[in-house]
């Protein structure tokens, strides 16, 4: 009885293709909040950073560039905190920049939000007993955790793309000029 020859099966052989291409500065990028903003407690200060993340692949050429879920940092420009006569409180931030694949990419973007007035009801108040209006207070300004916010690339990025790999940033597309060698005489 003769036994059944075996086959031996590769594997086909793939080839890594690369491919480049630039992420243009406007481009743009839909975030969302990681964290809640909101003036109440008085404890939100200017300059204080504050995390967002990418809400979806950004792609060029059906290439993932910067994935979802990449971290985004912003900076608070403007608080106010709600007062007396009605004043509301007011938060105001910009987008700094998404790191994606080991790289930082610059980004612009505005966000603010401001909480609603109580001027009618202080003027209301005023009529019936005039000192009211040091009591009655505008609503503390909140920007919750999943906000979208949208920002736009800054500078123009080279990206090459290698196969199924993720993509590799390799600099910002401006032409860096390139210093000749110094030689040293003893």
């Amino acid at each position: 009885m003769a036994t059944p020859a075996v086959q031996a099966q590769t594997a086909p052989v793939t080839t890594a293709a690369t491919a480049s291409g630039t992420l243009r500065a406007g481009t743009s990028v839909p975030l969302k909040m990681s964290e809640p903003l909101t003036t109440l407690g008085k404890k939100l200060k200017v300059g204080q950073r504050f995390q967002l993340e990418t809400a979806e692949n950004v792609m060029i050429d059906g290439n993932v560039v910067i994935p979802a879920g990449s971290p985004a940092t912003g900076e608070v420009t403007e608080v106010r905190n709600k007062g007396m006569w009605g004043k509301s409180g007011r938060i105001n931030g910009r987008v700094l920049y998404v790191r994606a694949n080991g790289r930082q990419i610059r980004m612009s973007g505005q966000l603010d939000d401001k909480g609603t007035t109580g001027t009618a009801a202080v003027v209301g108040s005023l009529v019936i007993i005039p000192i009211a209006g040091f009591f009655m207070t505008g609503t503390s300004a909140n920007i919750p955790l999943g906000t979208p916010v949208t920002a736009f690339i800054d500078e123009d990025v080279s990206v090459a793309f290698s196969g199924t790999a993720a993509p590799m940033v390799v600099a910002p597309a401006a032409v860096v000029p390139v210093a000749a060698p110094v030689t040293i005489k003893k």
